[in-house]
């Protein structure tokens, strides 16, 4: 069978080329320019209290939403009517921009973020919500157990030095029965070959990029996260480009209504 599916990608081999050479990947360092800094020199030592994940390392310059409004978002406000959400919470909220379009279409929401300029422009641009410039390696308590109906985390767990803090976090703030909307960049076996045949490995995942993506993550891998972290998965959706080669994959979860489940 695997042998088979070889020789059929062989065979299109000219028009993927052609696809992944436009396609191949998500935004480039550039694309993302306008809203983070990035800077060759290492950053200071985190000091005092517990090793914050890697997403206290992005410095914010503007409130605009990210690249991913397109894309992700329709996805995030269609789930959250769909599940029938009041409270939400955005870990990793950045600036804020995802809460804001949330309030704005009636959602109680909160923004947890461990950069200082994200949470800076997020309270500047929206003072009426509480953001909490906290990331996931540290106390959830501090926005209330198990009290949100929704937990949001966008394009964060590939930052993540220890991804497993991420449900930790989350299953102390969702409510039982409560959902968990989590997207990654998506890692399938075709886009991966893409990249690899394109030569393309080097500006999608670059080193240089500091707080830059660190883990990759495919179906199987965040499904096993997922249920190693006591939640269990109702939903998949490929968000962005064409089929397989999807820019991001969207994985909805649900925390069990009884302990043990």
């Amino acid at each position: 069978m695997r042998r088979t599916l070889q020789q059929a990608l062989f065979c299109s081999l000219p028009a993927l080329l052609w696809s992944s050479v436009r396609l191949y990947s998500g935004p480039t360092l550039k694309s993302y320019s306008r809203h983070i800094r990035r800077s060759s020199q290492a950053l200071p030592p985190q000091t005092g209290g517990a090793t914050r994940d890697y997403l206290a390392e992005y410095r914010y310059d503007s409130a605009e939403a990210a690249h991913t409004e397109k894309y992700l978002w329709p996805y995030v406000v269609s789930l959250c009517a769909e599940l029938g959400a009041r409270r939400v919470i955005d870990i990793g909220c950045g600036n804020g921009a995802l809460c804001r379009e949330l309030a704005n279409r009636g959602y109680e929401v909160v923004g947890c973020e461990p950069s200082a300029d994200g949470v800076r422009l997020a309270r500047s641009a929206a003072p009426e919500l509480v953001f909490h410039q906290i990331g996931v390696d540290d106390d959830p308590s501090q926005v209330g157990d198990e009290s949100f109906d929704v937990v949001i985390a966008t394009e964060v767990i590939e930052h993540l030095v220890r991804p497993r803090n991420l449900l930790r976090f989350a299953k102390k703030v969702i409510r039982p029965g409560g959902h968990l909307v989590i997207s990654t960049p998506f890692h399938g076996y075709l886009k991966n070959l893409a990249l690899a045949l394109t030569n393309k490995w080097d500006s999608h995942l670059t080193p240089l990029w500091d707080g830059g993506h660190i883990k990759l993550w495919s179906h199987k891998t965040l499904s096993q996260l997922l249920k190693e972290g006591g939640f269990r998965l109702v939903r998949f959706i490929g968000a962005g480009r064409i089929p397989l080669l999807w820019k991001s994959m969207i994985m909805v979860a649900q925390k069990p209504e009884e302990p043990g489940q």
